[in-house]
């Protein structure tokens, strides 16, 4: 099958996945997220965490990965270089903040940000990866200032970058945008006016986007990552993924790590169809997501939400060879066959019970990649 692509993966927050999902966004931020990221300046420890998350991704099934790094520049060096040395398909973020008054100690100036960008950029090209590539990564909103904000757009279009950012994922990160930007119409308000919803933009969550802001990004092409485990584990909002689909709003799967729980994009599959579900009990008339449609928006609609449907998404011929071989009924595995099953049921099986011990050989750009030979 083709491989699995994972919209929104934050790589440093690999180390306390599966715990502290006991507050919301704002606060969870503070108390857990910072003070973690911060300790990123130490590389022995970002080679630690890095190498184990694009590891333990590449056996999840995961080809292609859109990562958030940290602030700071070498080790978000560090982190493409991990991804390359495994042979995993990779778009890398340095993340910028010039605001933040809760954790003082976890930010930049506004020049820094900027300077620190550029020379991330041009190192990592420099390197000539051939499957890892820079991603410009405002965190949020709420902690650039708009100056900023419209420098790293700026700084996208010069370099024709992919731009990854966080968009309407909890009511109180809403107000808090409200009162930091209030000249601004909405959240997608911003962004577009800083240049940075182009059709290389991918936004994680957009739980409470205004259809007029859905309208806005078809029209410039850009495109949401659903990232239902964070949405329910941090009590953020559940996104109507029907809604987005019939506005035309290019759309993949995201685990959200950490705040989603689960590194595998099979639980981001799971969960999006639980999401779809909750809808459809609040309102009957809701048609609920077929795991036909869901497995699309986690190999092809992932690929085409991160703009990179010429090279992977699925086997048409030209495209990479980025795939899994999965044995449905592996020795040891979760998953009991009773019957001789038709391929689309077995399909169905393996999305909803299956794990790593279900996939054999993992495949990016033809190359085995899983299991692992060490770099």
């Amino acid at each position: 099958m083709p491989g699995m692509i994972d919209t929104h993966i934050h790589a440093s927050q690999y180390s306390y996945a599966g715990t502290a999902l006991n507050l919301p966004l704002l606060q969870w931020l503070n108390t857990y997220t910072f003070p973690v990221e911060s300790c990123f300046k130490d590389l022995e420890f970002a080679n630690k965490v890095y190498t184990q998350v694009v590891k333990r991704t590449l056996r999840n099934g995961t080809t292609t990965a859109c990562y958030f790094a940290t602030i700071h520049t070498d080790a978000s060096l560090l982190l493409g270089q991990i991804a390359n040395d495994f042979g995993q398909r990779a778009l890398v973020g340095k993340v910028c903040m010039d605001r933040n008054d809760d954790v003082n100690h976890y930010r930049e100036t506004s020049q820094e940000s900027q300077d620190e960008t550029q020379r991330f950029i041009k190192e990592l090209l420099n390197k000539k990866y051939p499957l890892v590539k820079p991603v410009i990564t405002p965190r949020f909103a709420p902690s650039c200032t708009e100056a900023l904000l419209a420098e790293l757009g700026t700084i996208a279009k010069n370099n024709k970058l992919h731009i990854q950012s966080h968009i309407s994922e909890n009511l109180e990160e809403m107000e808090l945008v409200k009162k930091l930007f209030p000249n601004s119409e909405s959240y997608t308000d911003i962004y577009h006016k800083c240049s940075l919803l182009t059709d290389k933009t991918i936004m994680a969550h957009g739980c409470y986007l205004s259809d007029k802001e859905l309208v806005l990004f078809r029209e410039t092409g850009a495109a949401l990552s659903h990232c239902p485990n964070s949405n329910f584990s941090l009590c953020s909002g559940v996104l109507n993924v029907r809604n987005v689909l019939n506005h035309k709003v290019k759309l993949g799967l995201g685990t959200d790590v950490a705040g989603g729980y689960s590194s595998s994009v099979l639980d981001a599959v799971r969960r999006t169809l639980d999401a779809s579900k909750v809808l459809t009990i609040q309102d009957p008339q809701q048609k609920p997501l077929t795991f036909e449609e869901v497995f699309r928006l986690a190999t092809l609609g992932g690929s085409q939400a991160l703009s990179l449907e010429e090279r992977t998404g699925n086997f048409e011929v030209g495209k990479d060879f980025d795939a899994l071989r999965v044995n449905v009924a592996a020795p040891g595995g979760p998953i009991d066959l009773i019957h001789d099953e038709k391929p689309q049921i077995l399909l169905e099986k393996f999305l909803n019970l299956g794990d790593d011990r279900n996939i054999v050989e993992v495949f990016v750009a033809g190359k085995k990649v899983v299991p692992f030979s060490e770099p």
